[in-house]
């Protein structure tokens, strides 16, 4: 028995029942992608299911922002990143990287037939150039001198920009030129530049798994696995044989990127109504559940707070002034990141659902308290002044007399508060939600079919957000009707 298959033999006894590994599906083929119907694709998809097996443990997913993995790493939600995560002297010292399990050049995508397109990196000074940031294709680019302009949105975006003359070039990772690259009007030239190398990422003080997981990459290699994997995929380099060991092409044909080019002209629907549909209705039940219950917790912290600020005492009216101006004048996007992120810090772990109610919650708290006190002071004094005569306490006046008539006023800005919440509800995908925007985003990248998907989305958020509004309406409608007959 070899020492590597030792190694992995003596960690399963110990070894907890799942791997959990991040990735970000949005990010596209041929790393992790959706592809309804069907589990989730991609051949890291299919390196992290290798693994496990190797480990005996269950491979399970984790979702997130491709930004964010590491630090999802950090805070436990994972045991491992496995998503093109470029080996670096920082990750080194900060992480425990894996051997690598891919290598290759970094490749330019041109316009075809340009006659001013640029073929070398000494040929990019001054030209605008598309790239993914925090990458050894942004490095290169900023020390060739070029206008370099970076994508967050995904792998395809800058290549779009490219075929539609916003931008000069892309340079970026051999298999995205693969998967993106290669279109009617573009064409990525054959000549690569620099060397990158992916590696299975783990914690810093979990060594013991990085060597589990090397162990396991030994053994893919030897058997002949992870070279036939990439191999399948398209992605077998003279780089990638190098860092494997492994001095012969595996036999077998790029079957998995011939596929990909296949239904990525078919259109989104080549794969049935049905499980297109499925997904966005599982991603708009998220963003409907996280929204309503948002904005209870709103509406009741809210209430208190405007309470006390037209009615309480001094010190507690300041410090309802003093979460307002805190909640309303910092980033939503910050709250998340602080509620998900930071707590963990001082003890308290939240699950991403919860985090991302409380943060919603917690925000739009601050807009509703002020709604509500606007609705408060709307209402005559004398109000106030002629329950008390007929012999009604403070608390009984607000109650009966005063709010009724506060919530008349305020209930046309709540509503639109709340369809507000459905629409930040899409930033919950930082904390690892996937809800209707990421949803679309996952499926744009799989489908290609940004327009149409896009279109599709747009129509649930108004389908969600009309009974709403129309129940907003019947309310205010009621309450008018209630306070004449009182009258």
């Amino acid at each position: 028995m070899s020492v590597s298959a030792l190694v992995v033999s003596v960690a399963l006894a110990a070894a907890p029942s799942e791997l959990r590994w991040g990735a970000d599906a949005e990010g596209g083929a041929p790393y992790v992608f959706e592809q309804p119907p069907g589990p989730l694709r991609g051949f890291e998809a299919e390196l992290a299911g290798l693994l496990a097996a190797r480990l005996g443990r269950t491979a399970r997913h984790v979702q997130g922002p491709f930004a964010q993995l590491l630090p999802l790493l950090e805070r436990g939600d994972v045991d491992l990143v496995i998503n093109g995560i470029e080996v670096t002297d920082d990750r080194a010292g900060a992480y425990a990287l894996s051997r690598p399990y891919w290598a290759g050049p970094e490749r330019l995508t041109v316009r075809r037939n340009d006659p001013r397109a640029p073929a070398t990196l000494a040929d990019l000074a001054g030209r605008r150039v598309g790239t993914l940031p925090g990458t050894l294709a942004e490095r290169m680019l900023r020390a060739a001198g070029a206008d370099v302009r970076t994508y967050d949105g995904g792998q395809e975006d800058p290549y779009r920009d490219l075929a539609l003359g916003r931008t000069d070039a892309v340079l970026l990772d051999a298999p995205i030129a693969l998967y993106y690259g290669e279109r009617p009007e573009l064409t990525t030239l054959p000549a690569g530049f620099g060397e990158v190398r992916y590696a299975v990422v783990a914690r810093a003080g979990d060594g013991r798994l990085r060597d589990q997981v090397n162990a396991a990459l030994e053994t893919l290699v030897r058997d002949g696995k992870l070279p036939v994997l990439l191999q399948r995929w398209g992605l077998w380099t003279e780089e990638a044989g190098r860092v494997l060991g492994v001095d012969t092409a595996p036999p077998g044909s790029p079957v998995e990127l011939e596929s990909w080019r296949a239904r990525s002209t078919q259109g989104m629907w080549s794969s049935g109504v049905g499980p297109i549909l499925a997904a966005l209705g599982r991603g708009a039940l998220v963003t409907l559940f996280l929204s309503v219950a948002s904005m209870a917790l709103a509406m009741v912290l809210g209430a208190a707070l405007a309470l006390a600020r037209v009615y309480g005492p001094a010190p507690l009216s300041a410090l309802a002034l003093g979460y307002v101006e805190l909640f309303r004048g910092t980033p939503l996007l910050l709250q998340l990141i602080v509620v998900y992120y930071g707590l963990p810090e001082l003890g308290l772990r939240l699950s991403p659902l919860i985090a991302g109610w409380l943060a919603l919650g917690l925000n739009y708290a601050a807009a509703e308290a002020e709604n509500d006190r606007a609705g408060l002071l709307a209402v005559p004094r004398t109000q106030m002044d002629a329950a008390r005569v007929l012999g009604l306490g403070r608390w009984q006046a607000i109650r009966h007399v005063i709010a009724p008539q506060a919530i008349r006023v305020a209930l046309p800005p709540v509503t639109n508060d709340f369809i507000a919440l459905l629409k930040d509800s899409s930033l919950v995908s930082v904390v690892t939600v996937t809800e209707l925007t990421k949803t679309y985003g996952t499926l744009a990248a799989a489908t290609r079919e940004h327009l149409a998907l896009g279109l599709l989305v747009g129509a649930v958020y108004l389908l969600l957000g009309l009974p709403f509004a129309r129940l907003s309406r019947w309310v205010e409608r009621r309450l008018g009707e209630h306070l004449e007959v009182s009258r």
